[in-house]
């Protein structure tokens, strides 16, 4: 049986607080469900709207090419619209820049 993670937002997100985000769904499906304005589009990783850095922690994709260069997942970039969470994470506020 797969088990709940964390997630918090750095920038975002108060100290110590965090949301719970199942496996089952796309991070960015949990993100919305707790309220949590993120950029998306397409839903389906093609148009790189939803592009967002993970701080810590990783995801899984169910595709073969989540529509991101090896530089930028070396990088920490990932696509929530498509990412499944795999651990606790930490991800950039989208907006911080």
């Amino acid at each position: 049986m797969q088990q709940a993670f964390s997630c918090s937002i750095f920038n975002m997100t108060p100290e110590g607080e965090h949301w719970v985000v199942s496996p089952k769904l796309t991070l960015l499906q949990s993100l919305e469900q707790h309220g949590v304005t993120w950029p998306s589009s397409c839903r389906s990783g093609t148009c790189r709207t939803c592009t967002g850095q993970l701080l810590s922690g990783q995801v899984r994709y169910d595709m073969a090419w989540p529509g991101l260069s090896a530089e930028e997942k070396a990088d920490g970039f990932i696509l929530p619209c498509v990412a499944f969470p795999a651990s606790d994470l930490v991800l950039k506020d989208p907006l911080a820049d």
